[in-house]
């Protein structure tokens, strides 16, 4: 039985250090979370260890407003 390759670490601890970063800019502490909040969070995450050389990832989204 083989034992988990390098490549799986890599990303799990990539993925560590994004929500330790966005735990750190305080995106986990907001009840009420939007479209661009919760895409802001996900990118972050996704940077992983660029968040600590200057990388900010944003995301900017709006929804569509129904018709009356």
């Amino acid at each position: 039985m083989r034992g988990p390759s390098i490549l799986g670490i890599i990303v799990v601890l990539w993925l560590i250090v994004g929500a330790i970063a966005a735990g750190q800019r305080g995106y986990f502490s907001n009840d009420d979370t939007n479209c661009a909040e919760a895409g802001t969070i996900l990118v972050t995450v996704a940077a992983g260890p660029l968040n600590y050389v200057g990388a900010n990832p944003t995301v900017d989204c709006e929804l569509p407003q129904p018709s009356e």
